[in-house]
């Protein structure tokens, strides 16, 4: 099987990176750090290149593309550090009217249920004062199949032998009670969310849901892991030290060199895992994939030595952002539980 991307996903690839760097450079960049609201007008640019409209068939004005390419796109968003809830906006640009064009901004909340009944953790809302709607995810993961009649959009839960299913409900953002939530990302607010009014049910295939998110999110990490092995590069030239740049040094050598292997592997399970769209190599790819952009991040600002710690040098958005992506849609603790049970499953245990 081959996974390399076709020259047609390439020059999507290479037109998506061109657009923002055109629409959200550097500048724009450091302008969304200090007032971190989104640019309507840029989400409306966004929406007529069809970035939320690129897997809705073209009968009804969409792009007609699949994961593959969504994943390519999304590697840029996250190379370019582009704020907002995008990966929200691409997964339900079919369901609310207004959000493939970017005329609307949804929010997506995932609330996993615990062992105890309640969520398994904060509900964590992207920018809650910029959002239209609101579409929550609630309970546990389950299989489509024994999903059952939820699928069809019925407003009781289903229920199975694993406890309660997940379902989605679709709020107007006003009426979602929220409180503030510290975030680590300058350029993504959050608030926590403390309830939802479950009234409005959606048909919403919310194990696929999840794993999309997941996938979407891996490909935003890989482009941060990538964009920062750039900037180490670029910066290990360009600085010298003892007459000589400090890329000619064995220890920034091996730094810039584990970076790469770290982009890369990461590179081949998300591309992968968006072509076979399997549950298993999600997972895979996700921590892969969070592993890469925070310790690229890290080692980044380790070859960028005190500078790096500034807050004019553009090394510690790529972390803290690194950060905030690995806790959403599934740890890396989450992932070796995962894979450990799939392995035991599969005869690989002791």
């Amino acid at each position: 099987m081959d996974f390399q991307p076709a020259d047609e996903q390439r020059a999507l690839r290479d037109g998506a990176r061109e657009l923002l760097a055109a629409r959200f450079g550097r500048d724009r960049l450091r302008a969304a750090v200090d007032d971190p609201t989104l640019d309507r007008a840029l989400w409306r640019e966004l929406g007529d290149a069809g970035f939320f409209a690129l897997r809705l068939p073209e009968a009804v004005g969409g792009v007609g593309l699949g994961l593959p390419e969504a994943v390519l796109v999304f590697e840029e968003t996250g190379r370019a550090l582009l704020p907002g809830p995008l990966v929200a906006c691409q997964l339900l640009a079919g369901l609310v009217d207004g959000v493939a064009t970017g005329e609307k901004i949804v929010g997506l909340c995932d609330a996993v249920t615990g062992p105890g009944g309640g969520a398994a953790g904060p509900v964590l809302w992207e920018h809650p004062a910029d959002c239209d709607e609101l579409i929550s995810v609630q309970g546990a993961e389950a299989s489509v199949e024994s999903v059952g009649g939820a699928l069809a959009g019925e407003a009781s839960v289903a229920e199975t032998g694993r406890g309660r299913v997940a379902m989605a409900y679709r709020s107007v953002a006003a009426r979602v009670s929220r409180a503030p939530f510290a975030s680590v990302d300058p350029l993504t607010p959050l608030a926590r969310v403390t309830d939802v009014p479950c009234t409005a049910p959606l048909a919403l295939d919310v194990p696929r849901l999840r794993r999309e998110a997941a996938l979407l999110t891996a490909a935003q990490q890989l482009g941060s892991a990538a964009r920062t092995v750039d900037m180490a590069v670029a910066y290990a030239r360009e600085r010298a030290q003892f007459g000589a740049p400090i890329g000619s040094f064995q220890a920034i050598k091996h730094l810039c060199a584990q970076m790469l292997v770290r982009a890369e592997t990461a590179r081949c399970a998300v591309y992968a895992a968006s072509i076979t769209g399997c549950a298993r190599e999600v997972t895979g790819a996700k921590m892969l994939a969070d592993h890469a952009a925070v310790w690229n991040a890290r080692d980044c600002l380790q070859v960028h030595g005190g500078m790096g710690f500034t807050w004019e040098a553009d090394v510690h958005l790529h972390l803290k952002r690194a950060w905030l992506r690995a806790e959403r849609w599934g740890t890396a603790c989450d992932a070796e539980e995962v894979l450990a049970a799939d392995l035991v499953a599969c005869g690989g245990g002791l």
